[in-house]
């Protein structure tokens, strides 16, 4: 679930959308403008990993995001999480875009899909990044049952 927050009367439907999509974790990679309490008493978890408006981000969130996947997803196939800025056309899609990278997409698929559903999304230094990011395949990972390669995002 990617969406973007800008102001607090949608917050009744977001949470909402994010129970309706059974999120369990929510990213905000924005700077703090709502209370976590109402999603943590519902059983979702808020981490707050912020980082510039318009850039990249540093490696220390990817790092962080692609290994929040990897558990969650092969923990729980099939948990929900969420990822938000402010706009919803930066920050968010560019890290949902790591994801569907380093789970095998090419990066000009990975970005039609992320325009698709949000027109506008991605800027030109961020684009800039994708063409240059080279995955590692961290969303990969052998079942333990089939011993087939499988993938955390679907």
């Amino acid at each position: 679930v990617v969406w973007h927050l800008q102001v607090s009367e949608a917050w009744a439907g977001i949470h909402q959308d994010l129970k309706k999509y059974g999120a369990t974790t929510v990213v905000r990679v924005c700077e703090v403008t709502y209370d976590k309490t109402p999603l943590e008493k519902d059983g979702i978890t808020v981490v707050d990993w912020p980082f510039d408006d318009g850039a990249p981000p540093p490696g220390k969130v990817v790092e962080d995001w692609l290994s929040l996947l990897k558990a969650k997803f092969y923990n729980d196939p099939g948990s929900c999480v969420a990822v938000h800025c402010v706009a919803g056309l930066g920050r968010a899609p560019v890290l949902v875009a790591l994801a569907l990278i380093e789970s095998g997409m090419k990066y000009e698929d990975a970005i039609q899909f992320i325009r698709q559903k949000r027109r506008g999304a991605i800027n030109s230094k961020q684009l800039t990044y994708l063409e240059k990011y080279r995955p590692k395949q961290r969303l990969r990972f052998k079942d333990p049952h089939t011993h087939k390669t499988r993938c955390c995002v679907m």
